[in-house]
């Protein structure tokens, strides 16, 4: 599992797309996120499937009980998500953007995301930089290998994703010599186990 970090704006959504675009032939599970924009100004979050559907997740005009911040989320939106995310499914990898506070809010979505963590299929997820609960044990994860994306790195980081999907599809337990040099240039460290202190 490989969770990609960072501060808000820093690429973390464009380097799961970019990376996602270098597929081809790959069965993709999971959903990306783009910014809803009115006027130049950031009114929301819109869910993207691989499979070509879109659904707005959250909006500053929506007055909801589930909030983050100045946005009601639809939580109905990503329980619908979370259902999608089933172990079963035959795909050759899951691209999840992202393990924020506005997922979390989804129970499914939690328990979805723990079923594939524990699973054989690869898993590239953007994760909040700061969380506790769930964003916090996922980090834990033994599997879980953190790389923290910069406005400096950004722009290697799709290629090093893809190169770490492609190792982990062959099945290989680590990254071969140059994918581990590659990954440390690109993300500016490698964690196996994440400390328990959120970052």
């Amino acid at each position: 599992m490989l969770l990609i970090t960072g501060r808000p704006g820093s690429g973390k959504t464009t380097a799961l797309r970019r990376a996602a675009e270098r597929l081809p032939g790959w069965r993709l599970g999971g959903f990306l996120t783009e910014e809803i924009r009115e006027r130049g100004e950031r009114r929301g979050f819109r869910a993207l499937t691989f499979d070509g559907r879109a659904r707005d997740l959250a909006r500053a005009d929506w007055r909801l009980p589930a909030r983050v911040g100045r946005y009601g989320v639809d939580v109905a939106v990503m329980d619908a998500l979370a259902d999608e995310l089933d172990s079963r499914q035959a795909v050759d990898a899951w691209l999840v953007d992202e393990i924020g506070k506005m997922e979390c809010l989804s129970r499914r979505f939690v328990s979805a995301l723990r079923a594939l963590l524990d699973g054989p299929t690869p898993i590239v997820a953007t994760i909040a930089l700061r969380g506790s609960g769930f964003i916090a044990e996922v980090k834990r994860h033994p599997r879980a290998e953190v790389w923290t994306v910069s406005s400096a790195t950004r722009d290697t980081l799709p290629g090093a994703i893809v190169e770490w999907l492609a190792s982990a599809r062959r099945g290989a337990t680590s990254h071969d010599e140059g994918a581990t040099t590659r990954a440390a240039a690109v993300s500016g460290r490698r964690r196996r186990r994440p400390a328990a202190r959120d970052e």
